[in-house]
């Protein structure tokens, strides 16, 4: 029988569980029907009861909710409780002029009885005006002051909506959130718009129930005495008495509910500007300050005094009033000390840690600006700036495959008004400065005519450029400049700061962390990858990748290829090039144009091979050690043919053998830091290599 009795209970949750849908949508289809289809005085009954205890449960609902908009379907409950009170009122009056005196419906009778009392033209009258009343307080006061209210805060929702979503935008920009934050804050945004925007038309119901319910009692007292004296042949003063009492009853059964949720639409309205349950809010707002109890006290004690006034009332009062008081300013003092003992010991810990401390934390990339610049991140300005860097740190972790920490805005007094500077780790990579108003054109070569203008040098690249004004704009434009605001001139310097030193970000914290992410889909490959390297060794070889501009997004593949050759040497050299083999057809795309055609500068074969006797093993790898009169020729040959090939518009690209090209790149670091080194193993099958030109060194 247990087991039968949980079975049961099982089921029923099932049902009402996980089909909550189908419940509310056959529930919403009955309200709709009541209207039409005559219920039994005990359905009714059971009905109204449960309509007294769900106006109840929303106004509970909404005094214990922290912030209106955890009630966002309060709207849609609105609409449907509004319903389904309308069709219980006109079940009940259905039921009350068919049968009239013979009307067995116990919730009304009972509330007729409670308020008209047991009879009587005294006791119609008085039932009647409590009923008119009760309309006109819920008509005139609380509905129309929550409509109003309503409308003004779906306005002002609306109207604040876009500077809420900058200002959110500012602190992911400035780092004071996380991007899951800032999606969570403009969701919740979205959610309190179309909160009130709601609202605004749902408390239309409430007035409409209202009205509705005084043209029903009329029609029901009319009615009933047509049908009273009419049909049933009762003399008019038993049908007044008859159906007034019943329409009372009814009219308050119907309005007691709607009372409470009219209720209900004011509070939740009227919170906007609320954090916090209403018993909490009230509570401290009305304990904050003492003094008003002590007033109160002394106003009630004064007018106990004056004749007439009843003072056994009066002076009990202003004793619990300054009692109260008492007990505030009790509790305060406590509270003080408390705070006061805190802050003591607070200040103690932090001079403790302050001088225990051996180090000073530093922003692993920050921004710095002239008190000239800072319109660029002004908030009042559109913090234009802000949106670009967000963008570049969105676009460097699909470019680049990592993830650039936050950066970091401060104003600098010691920089000139119009500079800018990027720190790293507290240290200057990169400088600049800015002519507000102004816009910088680049020349990128080709230009079919010269632009006057101030001249100065592109902060990112070093290109000569132009500073001019906004006139001057569509002229340069037509001459073939690269025409820049202030913004897109940080903005490119950062994303260039970004690429230069990304192997330089990339922390052991940070590759721990992407490990983590990757093991949560692959758990093989990152177990078998750390099983025979260490998060220092996987570390190094990111890094080198990084350091030549090689995109790690594609993790599973380099963590693989690591798995592989881990178990044979944990040489990062040896490691990086094997990686790169395996990004392969990655590599050549970046380089190649449209039609998978590479163009690629080869070495004279003596060259490449004294460049692979030079070698050197150091701790942090193999480099090429030339002689220096090889090693300035050998730089020479590498700029004159990379000129030819840049004459062409094409990329400078060299192509060598495996062994010779991290030697190479070690080689020309220093002289050509972006120049592009590619091994024979890194070209995939379906890209075809064109040989542009050949580099020897002469004599």
């Amino acid at each position: 029988m247990a087991e039968a009795a949980r079975t049961g209970v099982n089921r029923i949750t099932d049902l009402f569980g996980n089909r909550r849908d189908l419940v509310i949508a056959f529930a919403v289809v009955a309200v709709v029907a009541m209207v039409v289809i005559p219920l039994p005085t005990i359905l009714l009954d059971m009905l109204m009861a449960m309509n007294l205890i769900l106006a109840l449960l929303i106004l509970l609902i909404v005094m214990y909710n922290k912030k209106p908009t955890d009630f966002s379907s309060f709207p849609t409950v609105l609409l449907v409780s509004t319903v389904f009170g309308l069709a219980l009122n006109i079940s009940s009056t259905r039921l009350i002029l068919t049968r009239g005196a013979a009307f067995d419906g116990r919730m009304v009778r009972a509330f007729a009885t409670f308020v008209v009392g047991s009879g009587g033209t005294e006791g119609l009258v008085v039932g009647l005006i409590i009923f008119i009343v009760i309309l006109a307080v819920q008509l005139l006061v609380i509905t129309k002051g929550s409509t109003r209210i309503a409308e003004v805060a779906a306005r002002f929702a609306l109207d604040a909506m876009q500077v809420k979503q900058m200002a959110i935008e500012t602190e992911y920009s400035s780092g004071a959130i996380t991007e899951e934050e800032a999606q969570a804050k403009k969701a919740e945004l979205q959610r309190e718009l179309d909160f009130y925007g709601n609202m605004d038309g749902s408390s239309k119901f409430v007035s409409g129930n209202v009205k509705a319910g005084i043209f029903i009692t009329v029609i029901n007292i009319l009615g009933g005495i047509i049908v009273g004296t009419a049909v049933h042949g009762e003399p008019i003063s038993q049908a007044l008495g008859t159906y007034i009492s019943f329409t009372v009853g009814d009219g308050l059964l119907s309005q007691f509910p709607a009372l409470l949720v009219s209720v209900a639409t004011g509070i939740i309205v009227s919170r906007s500007a609320t954090a916090g349950a209403l018993g909490e809010e009230v509570g401290e707002q009305f304990t904050r300050d003492e003094r008003i109890y002590w007033i109160g006290a002394a106003v009630l004690l004064l007018f106990s005094v004056f004749p007439g006034f009843p003072w056994y009332v009066l002076v009990p009062m202003a004793a619990l009033l300054g009692f109260t008081a008492y007990r505030l300013n009790r509790i305060k003092r406590r509270q003080a000390g408390f705070a006061e003992t805190m802050a003591k010991t607070a200040e103690k810990k932090k001079e403790e840690s302050a001088e225990m401390s051996p180090i000073v934390p530093l922003d692993r990339l920050s921004l710095e600006l002239g008190y000239g610049l800072l319109l660029l991140v002004d908030r009042d300005k559109g913090a234009e700036l802000l949106e670009r860097i967000q963008r570049i740190r969105r676009e460097s972790a699909l470019d680049l495959g990592l993830v650039i920490p936050r950066i970091r805005i401060l104003d600098n007094s010691r920089l000139e008004p119009s500079e800018y500077c990027f720190k790293m780790k507290g240290v200057d990579v990169g400088r600049g400065k800015i002519r507000m108003g102004y816009y910088l054109c680049i020349n990128p070569g080709g230009v079919s005519a010269e632009i006057a203008g101030e001249k100065t040098k592109d902060p990112a690249f070093g290109l000569p450029a132009v500073w001019i004004g906004e006139d001057m704009r569509d002229e340069a434009e037509r001459a073939g400049y690269t025409v820049v605001d202030p913004p897109s001139i940080i903005a490119t310097h950062l994303t260039e700061i970004i690429k230069r030193y990304a192997s330089e970000i990339l922390g052991r914290q940070d590759t721990q962390e992407i490990l983590e992410t990757l093991k949560k889909e692959y758990p093989a490959v990152v177990d078998e990858a750390q099983k025979h390297l260490s998060l220092g060794d996987i570390q190094k070889v990111l890094q080198s990748l990084l350091k030549e501009r090689v995109s790690i997004r594609n993790m599973v593949a380099i963590l693989e290829t690591l798995a592989d050759y881990g178990p044979v040497t944990k040489d990062a050299s040896f490691l990086t090039e094997k990686a790169r083999q395996a990004l392969g057809r990655q590599l050549c795309l970046q380089y190649a144009d449209d039609d998978r055609v590479l163009r690629v500068l080869t070495l004279e074969q003596g060259l490449e091979k004294k460049i692979i006797e030079s070698r050197v093993d150091t701790a942090s790898g193999a480099v090429s050690a030339l002689d220096p009169p090889t090693q300035r020729a050998w730089i020479k040959a590498l700029a004159r043919a990379a000129a030819a090939v840049q004459e062409h518009g094409w990329l400078p690209v060299i192509l060598c053998s495996e062994q010779a090209r991290a030697l190479v790149r070690s080689s020309t670091e220093r002289d050509e830091p972006g120049l592009v080194v590619l091994s024979v193993p890194e070209i995939a099958n379906d890209i075809t290599v064109e040989a542009v030109g050949e580099i020897r060194v002469e004599g």
